[in-house]
């Protein structure tokens, strides 16, 4: 059992992609399978867990600190969820007060020191904020935490450009860290062409899209009820979507420094998949 190795991935993208429902979703579909997984919501919104968790207010790490300060043990801050997934959320700081990306750096140091990455787990999941790659929120990356990265986008302008910024982060740390992207997750938004789009954008890249996710309003239905789409309705179409993506994700093999794209090449691919009419653009990577 010692020897055992913990697979540690964070998963990335734009805000408001559909980046933390994915990672619900798709360790709902892992927990499924027998594996033991923990998730560590990375988001001062403490929101990356509530589906796993029926929707409880789980009482973040940063918060527990203020008020209890290091009295206090694993139970106070992991929860157990749908089918043992444990959940933490690390938390931010009081509004208008301090960095944010400061709760994820003393969350992952303090489950460190207390021993909740215990040796019968197979993944630790680090759903991390938005298109941040810089100061804490970079800590998955840039510490070598997260040794898997995966980016969940759309056939969207700025989800991509999202992703190619992603995608500067881990070849910044990739040497010093050991970090790798391990594909593309397209959420998808029903964009034209969108599949044709995410494949050409990931070869570019140098990786792969692992999955595409259909859009299907299922997912809302079960959000609505506080669970994933795998205990909502374990029957639909969109929960073997999840399924899928979750055997993708324990058979992938393909794990890449990216290389990420000059604006100029990104914007000739979106002229060339119908996102652009020209390639004149006042957005900047």
């Amino acid at each position: 059992m010692a020897d055992k190795k913990i697979r540690q991935i964070a998963i990335y993208g734009k805000g408001g992609i559909g980046k933390s429902t994915t990672t619900q979703n798709l360790t709902a579909g892992l927990a499924e399978q027998g594996k033991k997984v923990i998730v560590v919501g990375c988001d001062p919104k403490a929101d990356s867990t509530r589906l796993l968790l029926g929707g409880l207010a789980q009482k973040t790490v940063l918060d527990t600190l203020r008020e209890k300060g290091q009295d206090f043990d694993l139970n106070s801050i992991v929860k157990v969820g749908f089918k043992g997934i444990r959940c933490v959320e690390s938390g931010g700081p009081e509004p208008g007060v301090g960095c944010a990306g400061r709760g994820i750096i003393t969350s992952i140091g303090l489950l460190e020191r207390m021993g909740a990455y215990t040796e019968d787990l197979d993944y630790v999941f680090y759903d991390v904020l938005g298109d941040v790659v810089c100061g804490g929120f970079a800590m998955p990356i840039r510490e070598g935490k997260a040794k898997e990265i995966y980016i969940v986008a759309s056939g969207e302008m700025m989800s991509l450009y999202a992703a190619n910024n992603i995608s500067k982060g881990i070849q910044r740390y990739a040497l010093k860290g050991g970090v790798r992207l391990g594909g593309i997750i397209c959420n998808s938004r029903n964009v034209d062409r969108e599949i044709e789009l995410l494949r050409a954008f990931a070869k570019e890249l140098g990786t792969q899209l692992i999955h595409f996710i259909p859009r299907d309003n299922i997912v809302q239905h079960a959000e609505i009820r506080r669970k994933t789409v795998i205990e909502y309705k374990p029957e639909s179409k969109q929960a073997e979507e999840y399924r899928i993506l979750a055997k993708k994700i324990e058979e992938n093999k393909l794990f890449v420094v990216p290389k990420p794209m000059e604006p100029e090449d990104l914007e000739k691919i979106l002229v060339e998949y119908g996102l652009y009419d020209t390639v004149e653009s006042n957005y900047a990577i």
